[in-house]
């Protein structure tokens, strides 16, 4: 029997929706069209939906040349692609041909459906361990497992794209699969030589489709660059998969939704669009028999509101947010992440017990500076007034000075603790692990084991043992300030009743009372023992610590 093809007509055109008639019963949704435009091109189309017995379709690329009358033909073939390892350290567009120059790209033994199902929920493993992300901030107080998912919230020009180039370089990974969605074209180039560069590329696949494109194609490569993650966990690798950013993505859909007629529901996105986040950003995760999707998607907010509709749509999906914001990068502090604002959901759980503690009191001190930072800019705050304060201001800048980092500075997981532990005067939870299986056979008394691990000659080398030193003797300082804030804190309390004491008349005593009686304490009820100011009596005595002052102790 001799081969044929089905084709229809275009009867119509506006804007990038194109009706075609004649075919109505030969496609379904998700179909694809190739329209015969004047001189010949073929312009590749996807039936979005169906009006008046016509088929409403979308170009993947430019309608020019394209008239009524002109020819639809129906293509056989499914959408999918057919990866392989070499696609490692290239460049593709949405349609997965190669965009950099360095020829064709070799195909997989097997096709890969671009809108596959997430795996089953019921299928899949658990979380794995934690994933060293080169990026300290991250990795201490954000800290994020194997097969997490994670979005990254921040406004334009807030230094998204920097951060998630310092994550494909630097992070422990296998592979790195980076969508770059209606990224702004003459920034690719730079982004890939300048922020990437040679090193990242070597172990990634990029996926491009930049703010020209039509929105199929940013569609598409969104799903592309998910399906080319698939594809490198199904091999039983750990991949990291970085997309910038959703909300391109989604404006894509915004589009096809409108041109479709569907109406809109929440600041001109349609309802489609919230349909269609949950089925592409649950395809990442752990798989079902091995490897691992990381995700880390940025989502660019609009007008710098947190709460807009799609940010709050993909917090909601995802197991974690890292919120960049404006105020911290105006001070020239990047990576520009809000910590106070940002979370991991799989903390605390993911973490040892020291580490727990270490990260809790480094955000204590941050949380108790930045409820005071306005009285403590203007100079309205009086130091001495609360020691929980007085310390916060103390070790503020150390914490800002540790959570900044350079684009060319990598930063491992045991490191990040490690300094954050010294900068705090805590123990190092990496030397409290390793202590640990030591203690447990020995069972020494606490300061034996503190001078077991301060010793040199033991087990480990001698600079485990002289890093044990140096935290210990931070621990004596920081005891010492404390005392010296506390018995500042009580001379100036001792002076406040003297001045009252002077300041009652000679002479004057409170009714019922003789001046040879002793009166009652200026500070309250009297209490047993001697009341008469003297050697030995209140006045030489130590105050009271306030109840500030206890809580540092």
């Amino acid at each position: 029997m001799a081969d044929y093809r089905l084709y229809g007509r275009v009867a119509g055109i506006l804007g990038l929706l194109v009706e075609v008639a004649g075919l109505d019963q030969a496609l379904s949704i998700g179909s694809r069209c190739a329209v015969i435009a004047r001189g010949g091109r073929r312009v590749v189309c996807e039936v979005i939906g169906f009006r008046n017995k016509r088929a409403l379709l979308m170009p993947f690329g430019s309608l020019e040349g394209v008239g009524l009358g002109c020819k639809a033909e129906v293509l056989e073939s499914e959408p999918v692609v057919r990866p392989s390892s070499a696609w490692l350290g290239r460049v593709v567009n949405a349609l997965g041909e190669p965009i950099d120059g360095k020829g064709p790209l070799p195909s997989g033994p097997l096709p890969y459906p671009l809108r596959a199902a997430p795996p089953p929920a019921h299928s899949r493993m658990r979380l794995g361990g934690k994933i060293d992300l080169g990026v300290r901030a991250i990795n201490t107080f954000l800290s994020c497992c194997k097969g997490q998912r994670m979005g990254i919230f921040a406004g334009s020009g807030v230094g998204k794209s920097v951060l998630l180039s310092m994550l494909a370089r630097y992070a422990k990974d296998d592979v790195n699969v980076i969508g770059l969605i209606g990224e702004r074209g003459r920034e690719v180039q730079e982004w890939l030589e300048d922020d990437l560069g040679p090193e990242g590329l070597a172990r990634s696949v990029v996926v491009v489709a930049t703010s020209d494109e039509p929105p199929l194609m940013r569609r598409q490569a969104a799903h592309l660059t998910v399906t080319l993650g698939e594809y490198f966990r199904d091999q039983g690798q750990d991949v990291l998969c970085l997309m910038d950013s959703v909300t391109r993505f989604a404006m894509a859909l915004r589009e096809i939704g409108l041109s479709a007629g569907e109406p809109p529901a929440s600041k001109g996105y349609t309802p489609s669009v919230f349909a269609e986040l949950p089925r592409l950003l649950e395809r990442a995760g752990p798989g079902v028999d091995r490897g691992s999707i990381t995700g880390l998607f940025t989502v660019l907010v609009e007008g710098d509101d947190h709460n807009e509709p799609i940010a709050d749509a993909v917090r909601g999906i995802l197991d974690g947010h890292i919120v960049l914001e404006r105020a911290v990068a105006e001070r020239h502090r990047f990576p520009a992440i809000n910590l106070l604002r940002s979370v991991s959901r799989t903390m605390p759980a993911c973490n040892s017990v020291n580490e727990n503690t270490l990260v809790d009191r480094a955000r204590g001190l941050l949380s108790t500076y930045e409820n005071m930072a306005e009285l403590i800019r203007i100079g309205a705050y009086k130091q001495g007034s609360d020691p929980a304060i007085d310390e916060a201001i103390h070790y503020y800048q150390a914490i800002e000075d540790f959570l900044g980092q350079r684009k060319e500075e990598c930063s491992t997981l045991a490191e990040g603790y490690t300094q954050l532990a010294a900068l705090l005067g805590l123990p190092d939870p990496a030397t409290e692990a390793a202590a640990a299986p030591e203690d447990e056979g020995a069972g020494p008394t606490d300061e034996g084991v503190a001078m077991h691990d301060a010793s040199p000659g033991l087990e480990g080398g001698g600079t485990a043992g002289a890093a044990a030193l140096r935290v210990r003797g931070r621990a004596e300082d920081l005891e010492k300030r404390r005392q010296r804030m506390t018995e500042a804190l009580n001379l100036r309390r001792s002076k406040k009743s003297s001045a009252r004491a002077e300041a009652v008349p000679e002479g004057s005593h409170p009714a019922g009372s003789s001046p040879d009686a002793p009166g009652p304490s200026s500070t309250g009820p009297s209490n047993p023992g001697p009341s008469n100011p003297g050697p030995g009596g209140p006045a030489d005595a130590p105050a009271p610590l306030e109840p500030g002052a206890e809580a540092i102790r």
